[in-house]
């Protein structure tokens, strides 16, 4: 079971500046509450005790909120001086995880995913990555991931309409060691430079599929709805 989790914290949300204050993204307000506030109860359900939170833009306003409200919790700051894109983000958190394998997650996504089921699916498969996939129907927003009956990932697709399909949920079971052995530099995309390439090269990434709650707060729109679905 992984215990561990990486919170990607860092994003500036620009797209959400004609709703909300000028505030990291996982801090938007939620129903009274900031967006990370749910991130976290959902872990603690799902049996994580320790917190990585990989932060940047305005960082002092997630770290006095969790010392402020979530004193007893087990974390650490991993702290970015400048945008190093999501792979150097991972990269540079995973220096400070103590687990062999850590759940990663967006901050300004809820996915209410199985935390143990993908955990021993991730370990069954020996899986240097294994992604959870959400179902969806009639959308652009998103590009789709191919898998095989096995779960073996084998290919991404491109953003563009899609009538229905699976998409990357941006929760991730990372097996830490194989990560780290990869040549990446300081800054670059997890999902362009890291899973998009080593999916050519018979890595082991695996996709798991879980529809379950999904609410990315990225847009407008979508910001909105989460009011609703979280009150």
């Amino acid at each position: 079971m992984i215990k561990e989790a990486i919170i990607l914290a860092g994003g500036l949300g620009t797209r959400l500046r004609s709703v909300v204050a000028d505030i990291p993204k996982c801090m938007a307000p939620i129903a009274g509450k900031p967006f990370i506030h749910f991130i976290i109860e959902f872990l603690k359900e799902n049996g994580v005790e320790h917190f990585i939170f990989s932060v940047g833009y305005l960082h002092e306003v997630i770290e006095k909120y969790l010392q402020e409200n979530y004193a007893e919790l087990n974390y650490t700051l991993s702290v970015e001086r400048e945008p190093l894109g999501t792979g150097g983000a991972i990269q540079l958190a995973c220096s400070k995880a103590l687990e062999r394998n850590v759940l990663i997650l967006n901050g300004d996504t809820l996915y209410k995913i199985d935390v143990a089921t993908l955990s021993n699916f991730h370990q069954e498969k020996g899986s240097d990555c294994t992604l959870s996939l959400k179902p969806m129907q009639n959308f652009d927003r998103y590009g789709v991931v191919e898998i095989n009956e096995n779960g073996y990932v084998q290919s991404f697709k491109e953003k563009q309409f899609y009538s229905s399909g699976l998409i990357n949920g941006g929760v991730y079971a990372l097996q830490i060691e194989p990560f780290l052995e990869n040549s990446f530099p300081e800054k670059f995309s997890f999902e362009k430079d890291y899973l998009e390439q080593i999916v050519h090269d018979n890595s082991k990434i695996f996709g798991m599929i879980q529809d379950e709650y999904f609410i990315d707060i990225g847009i407008p729109e979508d910001y909105e709805r989460a009011q609703q679905d979280l009150s």
